[in-house]
This record gives C-alpha cells, sequence and structure tokens, in this order.
C-alpha cells in the first residue's frame, strides 16, 4: 500500500471550533500519524502521514471539518511518506 504524506493549511471559521480536536479523532480514527495547530493569523497547520487513502479521506474531511467550523479554502502539499511522525497529536 502507498504511503503518503500531506500537509495543509486551513482557512475559515476554524478556530474556537474544535478542529483541532475533531482533527486529531479523525485523523486516528484512519490511522494516520502527524499534527494539528493553530496558527496566529487564525488559520490552522495540519501534517497528515499514512496510506494514501487514508490520507486522502483526511485531506476531503479537512475541506469540511466539524459542524460548527466553515472551511473557505484548504491548501495542500502532498509528498511520498516522509516517515518522521509515530502518532497524532494536538501541537500548542
Amino acid at each position: 500500500m502507498k504511503k503518503l504524506c500531506a500537509q495543509l493549511r486551513i482557512e475559515g471559521q476554524v478556530q474556537g471550533v474544535s478542529f483541532r480536536y475533531h482533527t486529531r479523532e479523525t485523523a486516528r480514527r484512519l490511522n494516520l500519524s502527524g499534527w494539528v495547530k493553530n496558527l496566529p493569523d487564525g488559520a490552522v497547520a495540519a501534517a497528515f502521514e499514512g496510506d494514501e487513502a487514508g490520507v486522502r479521506q483526511m485531506i476531503d474531511w479537512c475541506r469540511q471539518g466539524p459542524a460548527a467550523a466553515r472551511v473557505d479554502k484548504v491548501d495542500v502539499s502532498l509528498a511520498d511518506s516522509c516517515g518522521q511522525f509515530s502518532s497524532f497529536e494536538i501541537v500548542f
């Protein structure tokens, strides 16, 4: 199974709506590793690593976000599996 690494920047109403918590839970359910964090400009950044299908599902999920969020824009950068994460965490 092909591995993939994705780096995302998510813009919109994505802070103060449990976006990071729901991202972590969804990523763990998909057996992905990586991180998610709030950015000072109000956006959220995330990195996901795992099998290609799971990473692509996670990207699709981020385009919608949790019910309380409003996602306006998602920038995605893909690479071959980077092998640098062992779990999925919220970064503060």
